[in-house]
Protein backbone atom coordinates (compact mmCIF):
# COMPACT_ATOMS: atom_id res chain seq x y z
CA UNK A 1 0.00 0.00 0.00
CA UNK A 2 0.96 3.61 -0.73
CA UNK A 3 0.87 5.15 2.81
CA UNK A 4 3.63 2.32 3.81
CA UNK A 5 6.34 3.93 2.85
CA UNK A 6 5.41 7.17 4.74
CA UNK A 7 5.36 6.41 7.66
CA UNK A 8 7.10 8.42 10.39
CA UNK A 9 10.67 7.00 11.55
CA UNK A 10 9.71 6.30 15.13
CA UNK A 11 11.29 9.32 16.88
CA UNK A 12 9.43 11.69 14.61
CA UNK A 13 6.17 9.91 15.66
CA UNK A 14 4.51 12.89 17.61
CA UNK A 15 1.33 14.37 16.75
CA UNK A 16 3.28 18.09 15.98
CA UNK A 17 5.80 16.42 13.34
CA UNK A 18 2.74 14.17 11.69
CA UNK A 19 0.82 16.90 11.50
CA UNK A 20 3.57 19.38 10.14
CA UNK A 21 4.46 16.93 7.37
CA UNK A 22 0.92 16.29 6.24
CA UNK A 23 0.25 20.29 5.78
CA UNK A 24 3.39 20.55 4.06
CA UNK A 25 2.06 17.31 2.05
CA UNK A 26 -1.70 17.96 1.57
CA UNK A 27 -1.91 21.79 2.09
CA UNK A 28 -5.26 22.61 0.84
CA UNK A 29 -6.67 18.90 0.89
CA UNK A 30 -9.69 18.37 3.26
CA UNK A 31 -8.46 17.01 6.56
CA UNK A 32 -11.71 17.12 8.64
CA UNK A 33 -15.05 17.59 6.86
CA UNK A 34 -18.46 18.81 9.00
CA UNK A 35 -22.13 18.94 7.88
CA UNK A 36 -21.43 22.19 8.02
CA UNK A 37 -18.18 23.13 6.07
CA UNK A 38 -14.77 21.61 5.70
CA UNK A 39 -11.03 22.16 7.18
CA UNK A 40 -7.80 21.51 5.37
CA UNK A 41 -4.50 20.25 6.72
CA UNK A 42 -2.62 24.06 6.45
CA UNK A 43 -5.71 25.03 8.22
CA UNK A 44 -5.82 22.89 11.04
CA UNK A 45 -1.83 23.41 11.46
CA UNK A 46 -2.08 26.74 11.35
CA UNK A 47 -5.09 27.32 13.55
CA UNK A 48 -3.79 24.62 16.16
CA UNK A 49 -0.41 26.94 16.65
CA UNK A 50 -2.58 30.02 17.32
CA UNK A 51 -4.75 27.59 19.93
CA UNK A 52 -1.24 26.36 21.12
CA UNK A 53 0.09 29.92 21.67
CA UNK A 54 -2.64 31.06 23.73
CA UNK A 55 -2.86 27.91 26.23
CA UNK A 56 0.56 28.75 26.66
CA UNK A 57 0.11 32.29 27.71
CA UNK A 58 -2.18 30.90 30.44
CA UNK A 59 0.69 29.09 31.72
CA UNK A 60 -0.19 25.59 30.41
CA UNK A 61 3.56 23.78 30.36
CA UNK A 62 4.98 20.20 28.51
CA UNK A 63 3.87 17.85 30.92
CA UNK A 64 0.75 19.88 32.61
CA UNK A 65 -2.82 18.19 32.47
CA UNK A 66 -6.08 19.31 30.79
CA UNK A 67 -9.69 18.55 30.40
CA UNK A 68 -11.38 18.33 27.64
CA UNK A 69 -15.13 17.80 27.72
CA UNK A 70 -16.47 18.90 24.25
CA UNK A 71 -18.89 18.18 21.92
CA UNK A 72 -17.48 16.16 18.46
CA UNK A 73 -16.72 19.57 16.94
CA UNK A 74 -13.45 20.46 14.65
CA UNK A 75 -12.23 22.43 18.10
CA UNK A 76 -12.05 20.00 20.14
CA UNK A 77 -9.88 18.33 17.18
CA UNK A 78 -8.02 21.28 17.49
CA UNK A 79 -7.98 21.74 20.75
CA UNK A 80 -6.62 18.16 21.00
CA UNK A 81 -3.84 18.99 18.38
CA UNK A 82 -2.81 21.73 20.02
CA UNK A 83 -1.92 20.19 23.52
CA UNK A 84 -0.36 17.63 21.59
CA UNK A 85 2.06 20.13 19.79
CA UNK A 86 2.45 22.07 23.11
CA UNK A 87 3.62 18.35 24.97
CA UNK A 88 0.52 19.22 27.01
CA UNK A 89 -1.08 16.06 27.90
CA UNK A 90 -5.02 15.48 26.94
CA UNK A 91 -7.16 14.33 29.39
CA UNK A 92 -10.22 13.43 27.33
CA UNK A 93 -13.37 13.13 29.16
CA UNK A 94 -16.83 11.16 28.56
CA UNK A 95 -19.31 13.51 27.41
CA UNK A 96 -21.15 11.38 29.53
CA UNK A 97 -20.01 11.18 33.50
CA UNK A 98 -21.24 12.06 36.26
CA UNK A 99 -21.27 12.43 39.68
CA UNK A 100 -19.14 10.42 41.66
CA UNK A 101 -17.30 8.68 38.57
CA UNK A 102 -16.92 12.54 36.59
CA UNK A 103 -15.48 14.16 40.42
CA UNK A 104 -13.07 11.24 40.79
CA UNK A 105 -12.03 11.67 37.00
CA UNK A 106 -11.45 15.42 37.13
CA UNK A 107 -9.16 14.82 40.88
CA UNK A 108 -7.17 12.45 39.96
CA UNK A 109 -6.07 14.04 37.13
CA UNK A 110 -4.76 16.65 38.82
CA UNK A 111 -5.65 19.60 35.97
CA UNK A 112 -6.08 22.91 37.19
CA UNK A 113 -7.64 23.43 33.98
CA UNK A 114 -10.65 21.94 32.08
CA UNK A 115 -12.12 23.04 28.94
CA UNK A 116 -15.65 22.52 28.77
CA UNK A 117 -18.69 23.12 26.99
CA UNK A 118 -21.74 25.09 28.28
CA UNK A 119 -23.95 21.94 28.38
CA UNK A 120 -21.50 20.23 30.55
CA UNK A 121 -21.79 22.38 33.54
CA UNK A 122 -24.24 20.56 35.23
CA UNK A 123 -21.99 17.91 35.92
CA UNK A 124 -19.54 20.56 37.41
CA UNK A 125 -22.24 22.04 39.79
CA UNK A 126 -23.57 18.90 40.99
CA UNK A 127 -19.98 17.44 42.21
CA UNK A 128 -18.21 21.38 42.61
CA UNK A 129 -17.81 20.83 46.45
CA UNK A 130 -15.63 17.62 45.86
CA UNK A 131 -13.20 18.68 43.58
CA UNK A 132 -10.16 19.74 44.69
CA UNK A 133 -7.54 20.84 42.04
CA UNK A 134 -9.72 22.50 38.81
CA UNK A 135 -8.86 25.87 39.25
CA UNK A 136 -10.08 27.46 35.54
CA UNK A 137 -12.93 26.64 33.25
CA UNK A 138 -12.12 27.73 29.69
CA UNK A 139 -16.02 27.94 28.44
CA UNK A 140 -17.44 27.04 25.21
CA UNK A 141 -20.33 27.47 23.05
CA UNK A 142 -22.83 29.83 23.54
CA UNK A 143 -26.16 29.53 25.66
CA UNK A 144 -29.62 28.14 23.79
CA UNK A 145 -30.56 31.83 22.70
CA UNK A 146 -26.97 32.69 21.40
CA UNK A 147 -26.08 34.90 24.41
CA UNK A 148 -22.20 34.79 26.24
CA UNK A 149 -22.90 34.40 29.76
CA UNK A 150 -20.66 33.23 32.49
CA UNK A 151 -20.56 30.44 34.47
CA UNK A 152 -23.83 29.75 36.30
CA UNK A 153 -24.42 31.40 39.90
CA UNK A 154 -23.33 27.94 41.83
CA UNK A 155 -19.77 28.10 40.21
CA UNK A 156 -19.57 31.92 39.81
CA UNK A 157 -16.30 32.83 42.08
CA UNK A 158 -15.04 29.78 42.16
CA UNK A 159 -13.42 28.92 39.23
CA UNK A 160 -11.24 31.68 36.68
CA UNK A 161 -13.00 31.55 33.64
CA UNK A 162 -11.78 31.99 30.02
CA UNK A 163 -13.87 31.80 26.41
CA UNK A 164 -12.13 29.28 23.86
CA UNK A 165 -12.69 31.63 21.16
CA UNK A 166 -10.25 34.29 23.34
CA UNK A 167 -7.46 31.65 23.15
CA UNK A 168 -6.72 31.79 19.20
CA UNK A 169 -3.70 34.07 19.24
CA UNK A 170 -2.44 36.12 16.54
CA UNK A 171 0.66 34.60 15.29
CA UNK A 172 -0.11 30.84 13.99
CA UNK A 173 3.77 30.41 13.33
CA UNK A 174 5.12 27.24 14.45
CA UNK A 175 5.51 26.36 18.30
CA UNK A 176 8.50 26.21 19.57
CA UNK A 177 10.02 23.04 21.62
CA UNK A 178 7.14 20.35 21.92
CA UNK A 179 7.43 16.62 23.54
CA UNK A 180 9.07 13.74 22.47
CA UNK A 181 7.67 10.26 20.91
CA UNK A 182 7.20 8.70 23.99
CA UNK A 183 6.25 11.28 26.35
CA UNK A 184 2.68 11.60 27.81
CA UNK A 185 0.18 12.42 25.03
CA UNK A 186 -3.00 11.44 26.71
CA UNK A 187 -4.54 10.13 29.98
CA UNK A 188 -6.88 7.96 28.96
CA UNK A 189 -9.38 7.05 32.03
CA UNK A 190 -10.74 3.40 31.50
CA UNK A 191 -13.83 1.95 33.67
CA UNK A 192 -11.78 0.31 37.12
CA UNK A 193 -13.49 -3.39 37.95
CA UNK A 194 -12.49 -3.47 41.84
CA UNK A 195 -11.72 0.81 41.68
CA UNK A 196 -11.95 3.43 40.36
CA UNK A 197 -11.65 4.63 37.07
CA UNK A 198 -8.06 4.36 36.11
CA UNK A 199 -6.07 6.35 33.89
CA UNK A 200 -3.86 4.66 31.23
CA UNK A 201 -1.11 6.79 30.43
CA UNK A 202 -0.74 6.93 26.76
CA UNK A 203 2.26 8.01 24.79
CA UNK A 204 2.52 9.84 21.14
CA UNK A 205 4.41 6.80 19.79
CA UNK A 206 1.27 4.73 21.67
CA UNK A 207 -0.91 6.77 19.81
CA UNK A 208 0.44 6.83 16.42
CA UNK A 209 0.71 2.55 16.57
CA UNK A 210 -2.81 2.49 17.38
CA UNK A 211 -3.98 4.35 14.40
CA UNK A 212 -2.01 2.93 11.91
CA UNK A 213 -3.92 -0.37 13.41
CA UNK A 214 -7.26 1.22 11.67
CA UNK A 215 -4.48 2.09 8.27
CA UNK A 216 -4.11 -1.54 7.86
CA UNK A 217 -6.84 -2.78 9.10
CA UNK A 218 -8.89 -0.80 6.24
CA UNK A 219 -6.43 -0.80 4.00
CA UNK A 220 -6.48 3.26 4.05
CA UNK A 221 -5.16 4.96 0.99
CA UNK A 222 -5.57 9.31 0.73
CA UNK A 223 -8.04 9.08 -1.44
CA UNK A 224 -10.35 7.46 1.34
CA UNK A 225 -13.09 8.99 3.03
CA UNK A 226 -13.70 7.90 6.39
CA UNK A 227 -16.86 7.90 8.59
CA UNK A 228 -17.21 6.11 11.53
CA UNK A 229 -19.16 8.21 14.09
CA UNK A 230 -17.60 7.42 17.63
CA UNK A 231 -17.14 10.35 19.99
CA UNK A 232 -13.71 12.00 19.88
CA UNK A 233 -13.43 11.24 23.41
CA UNK A 234 -12.68 7.50 22.59
CA UNK A 235 -9.23 6.87 21.57
CA UNK A 236 -11.30 4.71 18.63
CA UNK A 237 -13.10 8.08 17.53
CA UNK A 238 -9.52 10.21 18.49
CA UNK A 239 -6.85 7.95 17.47
CA UNK A 240 -8.45 5.33 15.04
CA UNK A 241 -10.46 7.83 12.87
CA UNK A 242 -8.81 11.34 13.32
CA UNK A 243 -5.76 10.34 13.86
CA UNK A 244 -5.65 7.18 11.21
CA UNK A 245 -6.93 10.08 8.66
CA UNK A 246 -3.84 12.50 9.28
CA UNK A 247 -1.39 9.58 8.98
CA UNK A 248 -2.56 8.72 5.76
CA UNK A 249 -3.82 12.35 4.23
CA UNK A 250 -6.81 11.35 3.50
CA UNK A 251 -10.52 12.91 4.71
CA UNK A 252 -12.99 12.20 7.62
CA UNK A 253 -16.22 12.61 8.40
CA UNK A 254 -17.28 14.71 11.81
CA UNK A 255 -21.28 14.50 11.88
CA UNK A 256 -21.60 13.52 15.87
CA UNK A 257 -23.67 10.94 17.39
CA UNK A 258 -24.69 7.38 15.54
CA UNK A 259 -27.76 7.77 13.98
CA UNK A 260 -29.67 4.25 12.88
CA UNK A 261 -32.19 6.19 10.44
CA UNK A 262 -29.59 8.43 9.06
CA UNK A 263 -26.18 6.35 8.63
CA UNK A 264 -26.63 4.62 5.28
CA UNK A 265 -27.82 8.62 4.16
CA UNK A 266 -24.65 10.37 5.38
CA UNK A 267 -22.87 7.76 3.57
CA UNK A 268 -23.66 8.50 0.27
CA UNK A 269 -24.36 12.15 1.08
CA UNK A 270 -20.12 12.25 2.01
CA UNK A 271 -19.20 9.47 -0.47
CA UNK A 272 -17.58 7.73 2.42
CA UNK A 273 -15.50 4.98 1.94
CA UNK A 274 -14.57 3.44 4.96
CA UNK A 275 -15.71 3.03 8.66
CA UNK A 276 -15.61 1.62 12.05
CA UNK A 277 -18.32 -0.07 13.95
CA UNK A 278 -18.69 -0.95 16.94
CA UNK A 279 -20.72 -4.47 17.33
CA UNK A 280 -23.91 -2.86 18.54
CA UNK A 281 -24.37 -0.24 15.87
CA UNK A 282 -23.51 -3.15 13.13
CA UNK A 283 -26.36 -5.03 14.63
CA UNK A 284 -28.78 -2.09 14.63
CA UNK A 285 -28.38 -1.68 11.00
CA UNK A 286 -28.83 -5.18 9.99
CA UNK A 287 -31.98 -5.41 12.35
CA UNK A 288 -33.47 -2.72 10.28
CA UNK A 289 -35.77 -3.67 7.73
CA UNK A 290 -33.87 -4.57 3.95
CA UNK A 291 -34.38 -1.98 1.29
CA UNK A 292 -34.02 -2.19 -2.29
CA UNK A 293 -31.14 0.08 -2.28
CA UNK A 294 -29.24 -1.14 0.79
CA UNK A 295 -26.22 -2.41 -1.42
CA UNK A 296 -26.52 0.98 -3.54
CA UNK A 297 -23.74 2.97 -1.11
CA UNK A 298 -20.11 3.84 -1.46
CA UNK A 299 -18.66 2.41 1.51
CA UNK A 300 -16.05 -0.55 0.69
CA UNK A 301 -14.30 -1.50 3.86
CA UNK A 302 -15.28 -1.66 7.29
CA UNK A 303 -13.97 -2.50 10.57
CA UNK A 304 -16.55 -4.04 13.12
CA UNK A 305 -15.53 -4.84 16.64
CA UNK A 306 -16.92 -7.08 17.91
CA UNK A 307 -18.25 -9.32 14.72
CA UNK A 308 -22.33 -9.92 15.12
CA UNK A 309 -23.30 -13.67 14.03
CA UNK A 310 -24.64 -12.99 11.24
CA UNK A 311 -21.33 -10.86 9.38
CA UNK A 312 -21.48 -12.54 6.14
CA UNK A 313 -25.08 -11.86 5.52
CA UNK A 314 -23.99 -8.27 6.15
CA UNK A 315 -21.30 -8.09 4.20
CA UNK A 316 -23.42 -9.13 1.04
CA UNK A 317 -26.15 -7.17 2.03
CA UNK A 318 -24.55 -3.83 2.17
CA UNK A 319 -21.60 -4.34 -0.49
CA UNK A 320 -19.00 -3.89 1.87
CA UNK A 321 -15.61 -5.92 3.00
CA UNK A 322 -15.06 -6.08 6.77
CA UNK A 323 -12.12 -6.95 9.15
CA UNK A 324 -11.88 -6.93 12.33
CA UNK A 325 -9.67 -6.55 15.63
CA UNK A 326 -8.79 -6.93 19.32
CA UNK A 327 -7.39 -4.29 21.84
CA UNK A 328 -7.76 -2.27 24.77
CA UNK A 329 -6.78 1.45 25.40
CA UNK A 330 -3.92 -0.26 27.47
CA UNK A 331 -2.35 -2.64 25.23
CA UNK A 332 -3.23 -1.61 21.87
CA UNK A 333 -4.23 -3.73 19.58
CA UNK A 334 -2.38 -7.11 19.25
CA UNK A 335 -4.94 -9.18 17.05
CA UNK A 336 -6.34 -8.51 13.92
CA UNK A 337 -7.68 -9.57 10.94
CA UNK A 338 -7.59 -9.26 7.15
CA UNK A 339 -10.37 -8.96 4.77
CA UNK A 340 -10.78 -12.79 4.71
CA UNK A 341 -12.62 -13.72 8.14
CA UNK A 342 -11.50 -16.62 9.46
CA UNK A 343 -15.27 -17.59 11.15
CA UNK A 344 -18.06 -14.90 12.27
CA UNK A 345 -16.38 -15.14 15.99
CA UNK A 346 -12.55 -14.52 15.55
CA UNK A 347 -10.84 -11.35 16.72
CA UNK A 348 -8.02 -11.86 14.21
CA UNK A 349 -4.38 -13.64 14.81
CA UNK A 350 -1.80 -12.02 16.70
CA UNK A 351 0.86 -9.74 15.10
CA UNK A 352 3.76 -11.70 15.73
CA UNK A 353 6.21 -8.92 14.89
CA UNK A 354 4.69 -6.47 17.36
CA UNK A 355 3.13 -8.12 20.16
CA UNK A 356 3.76 -11.40 22.49
CA UNK A 357 0.52 -12.46 23.63
CA UNK A 358 0.05 -15.35 26.81
CA UNK A 359 -3.15 -16.71 27.48
CA UNK A 360 -2.90 -17.62 31.23
CA UNK A 361 -4.33 -19.26 33.64
CA UNK A 362 -4.86 -17.90 37.60
CA UNK A 363 -1.51 -18.56 38.56
CA UNK A 364 0.05 -17.23 35.06
CA UNK A 365 0.41 -20.63 33.63
CA UNK A 366 0.11 -20.40 30.10
CA UNK A 367 -3.23 -22.69 28.92
CA UNK A 368 -3.60 -24.96 25.75
CA UNK A 369 -5.42 -24.26 22.45
CA UNK A 370 -9.07 -24.39 23.18
CA UNK A 371 -9.29 -23.61 26.55
CA UNK A 372 -10.09 -19.96 27.69
CA UNK A 373 -7.99 -17.69 30.31
CA UNK A 374 -6.47 -14.24 30.80
CA UNK A 375 -4.86 -12.40 27.85
CA UNK A 376 -1.26 -10.96 28.72
CA UNK A 377 0.29 -8.94 26.52
CA UNK A 378 3.76 -7.27 25.58
CA UNK A 379 5.46 -5.12 22.94
CA UNK A 380 8.12 -6.00 20.96
CA UNK A 381 8.49 -2.34 19.84
CA UNK A 382 9.37 0.38 22.65
CA UNK A 383 6.42 2.49 23.95
CA UNK A 384 3.65 1.05 21.96
CA UNK A 385 2.05 0.28 25.17
CA UNK A 386 0.48 2.03 28.33
CA UNK A 387 3.47 3.55 30.41
CA UNK A 388 1.22 2.61 33.43
CA UNK A 389 -1.16 4.37 35.38
CA UNK A 390 -1.45 8.22 36.34
CA UNK A 391 -1.06 8.79 39.91
CA UNK A 392 -1.23 5.46 40.41
CA UNK A 393 2.05 3.65 40.54
CA UNK A 394 0.72 0.30 42.58
CA UNK A 395 -2.08 -0.25 39.93
CA UNK A 396 0.95 -0.39 37.62
CA UNK A 397 2.81 -2.91 39.47
CA UNK A 398 -0.61 -4.96 39.95
CA UNK A 399 -1.30 -5.29 36.43
CA UNK A 400 2.21 -5.74 35.27
CA UNK A 401 2.49 -8.84 37.58
CA UNK A 402 5.38 -11.44 36.12
CA UNK A 403 6.63 -8.56 33.62
CA UNK A 404 3.41 -8.99 31.57
CA UNK A 405 0.43 -6.81 30.87
CA UNK A 406 -2.95 -8.28 32.54
CA UNK A 407 -5.67 -6.84 30.68
CA UNK A 408 -8.44 -8.54 32.72
CA UNK A 409 -9.92 -10.12 29.34
CA UNK A 410 -10.39 -13.66 28.75
CA UNK A 411 -9.41 -15.05 25.21
CA UNK A 412 -9.16 -18.16 23.88
CA UNK A 413 -6.87 -19.48 20.78
CA UNK A 414 -7.67 -22.25 17.97
CA UNK A 415 -5.02 -24.27 16.67
CA UNK A 416 -4.65 -22.53 14.04
CA UNK A 417 -3.57 -19.68 15.07
CA UNK A 418 -7.13 -17.20 15.58
CA UNK A 419 -8.33 -15.84 18.67
CA UNK A 420 -11.75 -15.40 20.34
CA UNK A 421 -12.96 -12.85 22.73
CA UNK A 422 -14.87 -15.29 25.49
CA UNK A 423 -15.25 -12.24 28.23
CA UNK A 424 -14.32 -10.26 31.08
CA UNK A 425 -12.30 -12.39 33.95
CA UNK A 426 -12.97 -9.54 36.37
CA UNK A 427 -16.32 -7.09 37.70
CA UNK A 428 -16.65 -5.19 34.37
CA UNK A 429 -19.35 -4.87 31.60
CA UNK A 430 -18.94 -4.00 28.31
CA UNK A 431 -22.20 -2.19 26.72
CA UNK A 432 -22.26 -0.52 23.18
CA UNK A 433 -18.41 -0.27 23.23
CA UNK A 434 -18.62 1.42 26.68
CA UNK A 435 -16.69 -0.51 29.16
CA UNK A 436 -18.69 -0.13 32.57
CA UNK A 437 -17.32 -0.95 36.62
CA UNK A 438 -19.73 -2.47 38.12
CA UNK A 439 -18.36 -0.96 41.54
CA UNK A 440 -18.98 1.89 40.43
CA UNK A 441 -22.59 1.56 39.46
CA UNK A 442 -23.04 0.01 43.07
CA UNK A 443 -21.63 2.93 44.72
CA UNK A 444 -24.46 5.01 43.13
CA UNK A 445 -27.07 2.52 43.99
CA UNK A 446 -26.37 1.70 47.84
CA UNK A 447 -26.98 5.50 48.24
CA UNK A 448 -30.50 4.91 47.47
CA UNK A 449 -32.54 4.87 50.93
CA UNK A 450 -34.02 2.00 50.67
CA UNK A 451 -31.19 -0.06 49.53
CA UNK A 452 -29.37 -2.31 51.99
CA UNK A 453 -26.45 -4.10 49.20
CA UNK A 454 -26.75 -4.84 45.54
CA UNK A 455 -24.39 -6.49 42.99
CA UNK A 456 -24.30 -5.44 39.26
CA UNK A 457 -23.57 -7.84 36.96
CA UNK A 458 -23.78 -7.93 33.33
CA UNK A 459 -26.10 -10.36 30.77
CA UNK A 460 -26.29 -11.17 27.21
CA UNK A 461 -27.33 -8.26 25.16
CA UNK A 462 -29.97 -9.16 22.05
CA UNK A 463 -27.77 -6.19 20.77
CA UNK A 464 -24.59 -8.24 20.46
CA UNK A 465 -22.10 -7.26 23.99
CA UNK A 466 -23.95 -6.82 27.39
CA UNK A 467 -26.51 -4.68 29.04
CA UNK A 468 -26.37 -3.85 32.95
CA UNK A 469 -28.31 -5.75 35.94
CA UNK A 470 -28.63 -4.62 39.53
CA UNK A 471 -29.62 -7.54 42.00
CA UNK A 472 -30.58 -5.48 45.20
CA UNK A 473 -31.10 -6.48 49.10
CA UNK A 474 -33.70 -3.68 50.44
CA UNK A 475 -33.70 -2.68 53.85
CA UNK A 476 -35.49 -4.00 56.35
CA UNK A 477 -38.89 -2.63 55.89
CA UNK A 478 -38.55 -1.02 52.97
CA UNK A 479 -40.29 -1.46 49.16
CA UNK A 480 -38.04 -0.43 46.49
CA UNK A 481 -39.85 1.01 43.36
CA UNK A 482 -37.40 0.18 40.31
CA UNK A 483 -38.75 3.22 38.26
CA UNK A 484 -37.82 5.36 41.70
CA UNK A 485 -34.41 3.89 41.60
CA UNK A 486 -33.47 4.65 38.34
CA UNK A 487 -34.73 8.55 38.37
CA UNK A 488 -32.45 8.59 41.71
CA UNK A 489 -29.04 7.15 40.35
CA UNK A 490 -29.92 8.85 36.48
CA UNK A 491 -28.22 12.20 37.75
CA UNK A 492 -25.52 10.30 39.42
CA UNK A 493 -23.48 8.11 36.12
CA UNK A 494 -23.53 8.74 32.62
CA UNK A 495 -27.27 6.66 30.98
CA UNK A 496 -24.87 3.74 29.88
CA UNK A 497 -24.15 3.06 33.27
CA UNK A 498 -28.02 3.15 33.97
CA UNK A 499 -28.95 -0.48 34.66
CA UNK A 500 -31.72 -2.16 32.15
CA UNK A 501 -32.45 -4.86 34.51
CA UNK A 502 -33.21 -4.60 38.25
CA UNK A 503 -34.10 -8.06 40.18
CA UNK A 504 -34.89 -7.09 43.82
CA UNK A 505 -33.98 -10.47 46.15
CA UNK A 506 -33.72 -11.31 50.35
CA UNK A 507 -30.28 -11.62 49.95
CA UNK A 508 -27.40 -11.67 48.07
CA UNK A 509 -24.91 -15.11 47.81
CA UNK A 510 -21.62 -14.60 49.76
CA UNK A 511 -18.83 -16.90 50.86
CA UNK A 512 -17.91 -17.76 54.58
CA UNK A 513 -15.68 -14.67 54.48
CA UNK A 514 -18.79 -12.27 53.68
CA UNK A 515 -18.08 -11.16 50.44
CA UNK A 516 -20.53 -11.05 47.88
CA UNK A 517 -20.51 -13.80 45.28
CA UNK A 518 -21.68 -12.70 41.78
CA UNK A 519 -20.53 -15.61 39.73
CA UNK A 520 -24.12 -17.47 40.99
CA UNK A 521 -25.92 -14.27 39.84
CA UNK A 522 -24.51 -14.09 36.61
CA UNK A 523 -25.48 -17.87 36.10
CA UNK A 524 -28.99 -17.12 37.61
CA UNK A 525 -29.43 -14.01 34.64
CA UNK A 526 -32.77 -12.46 34.42
CA UNK A 527 -35.51 -14.43 36.25
CA UNK A 528 -39.24 -14.27 35.94
CA UNK A 529 -39.36 -11.60 38.61
CA UNK A 530 -36.58 -9.32 37.05
CA UNK A 531 -37.68 -5.48 35.81
CA UNK A 532 -36.56 -4.49 32.31
CA UNK A 533 -36.44 -0.45 32.25
CA UNK A 534 -36.62 -0.95 28.34
CA UNK A 535 -40.08 -3.44 28.36
CA UNK A 536 -41.56 -0.38 30.93
CA UNK A 537 -40.94 2.28 28.70
CA UNK A 538 -38.67 4.51 31.16
CA UNK A 539 -36.51 6.62 28.84
CA UNK A 540 -33.37 7.72 30.05
CA UNK A 541 -32.16 11.81 29.49
CA UNK A 542 -28.60 11.83 27.87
Amino acid sequence: MAWQAKLEARKDRTLKEVLKRRADRFGDKNWIVTRERAYTYREADRETNRLGRGIAKLGIAKGETVLLMLPDTIDYVYAWCALAKLGAIEVPVNNHAKGTVFAHMVNDSLAATMIVDRQYLDRIEFVFAELTGLKRIVLYSKDASGNEPGLPPALEGRFEQVRFENLFDPSDAPLEGGPAYNDVMGIMYTSGTTGPSKGSMNCHAHAYEYAVTAVELLEMEPDDIYYAPLPIFHIAGQWAVVYACMIVGCTAVLTGTFSLTEFWNDVRRFKATISFLLGAMANFLYRQAPAANDADNTMDRMIVVPLLPEIEDFKSRFGVRVSTTYGGTEQNCPMRSSFTLANNRTCGRLLEDRYEVRIVDENDEEVPPGVPGEVCVRTKNPWDMTLGYWNHPDWTVRAWRNFWYHTGDMLMRDEQGNYYFVDRTKDAIRRRGENISSMEVEQEIVKHPCVLECAVVPVASEHTEQDVMAVVVTREGRTLDPVDLIRFIEPRMAYFMVPRYIDVIDALPKTPTGKIQKFPLRERGITPTTWDREKAGIKLKR
